[in-house]
């Protein structure tokens, strides 16, 4: 059996999201010039995986194909990032305009395996779409990470590697705090992990204030990977508003090397995650 640390730990950022704004931190990237290079200064701080959203100029989130592909050519023209896009945007947008991402050619694909509350909204993901976003990203040979919210959308995940709609190994994002999914707690933990098959990729991401706690765990229990990121933590510290991604990156480097973990470089995540 590998030993819990044995491989290094494959950092992500998440530059930007759908859910917050400058008026929680000032700090956060709207345009794809501004996402491109705070990605790349997180590349350079360590982080190995970009978990891309876009958003119009003023800082609306959208899903549009042309902004998906100018931030992906910004990055691996200035970078060796693995470019990962989301296909989950915000409750307000069909499904069609959640895969514009997907014309980029990026190397990983998100989807989500079930609807949920999130928040004073409700996200809805139902089955026959998120198949229909699954065949596209098989179609452009893009990998696929599942999004996980709660311990359903695991078992979800885990009965689509089972009937061959995804490809193994399972690669998972376990997703912890976000009002309406699973709380951010050692027990919560533990329920999310349960399903998962021994040679499942996971990686966790924590929102709001329990997020380097609960990255901690996770490293303590052998996570393959782990996320950062503005979309995920206005706050390097208590009290203390993130300057960048790539000081929230710096912050998880140090968090993994404090546990005993080594990083992961470029061409290690590469490796650990199939992509050629």
């Amino acid at each position: 059996m590998k030993a819990w640390n044995a491989d290094p730990v494959v950092i992500t950022v998440a530059p930007t999201g759908a859910d917050v704004f400058r008026e929680n931190n000032p700090n956060i990237p709207y345009t794809t010039a501004e996402i491109a290079a705070s990605s790349i200064e997180a590349f350079e701080a360590g982080a190995s995986v970009a978990h891309l959203h876009v958003r119009e100029d003023d800082g609306t989130p959208c899903g549009r194909a042309d902004l998906f592909a100018d931030v992906v050519a910004r990055i691996r023209q200035d970078s060796g990032l693995i470019t990962m896009v989301t296909t989950g945007g915000s409750a307000d947008m069909t499904i069609e305009d959640r895969v514009g991402g997907l014309s980029a050619s990026p190397d990983i694909v998100c989807v989500e395996s079930g609807s949920m509350n999130f928040g004073n909204d409700t996200f809805i993901t139902p089955p026959e779409a998120a198949n229909g976003i699954i065949e596209r990203a098989n179609a452009i040979g893009a990998k696929l990470e599942v999004e996980a919210f709660e311990v359903g959308h695991v078992v979800q995940a885990v009965r689509w590697l089972e009937e061959g709609r995804i490809s193994g190994p399972l690669h998972i994002n376990l997703v912890f705090g976000v009002p309406g999914g699973i709380d951010a707690s050692p027990a919560a933990l533990d329920a999310m992990m349960r399903p998962l098959p021994p040679e499942t990729f996971w990686t966790v991401t924590c929102i709001g204030r329990h997020h380097s706690r609960l990255l901690g765990l996770a490293l303590l229990h052998g996570a393959p990977g782990i996320r950062t990121g503005l979309e995920d933590a206005v706050y390097v510290r208590r009290g203390v508003l993130a300057p960048s991604n790539a000081a929230l990156v710096s912050s998880a480097v140090e968090l993994t090397h404090a546990l005993g973990r080594e990083v992961a470089t470029p061409e290690q995540a590469k490796s650990l995650l199939g992509i050629g």
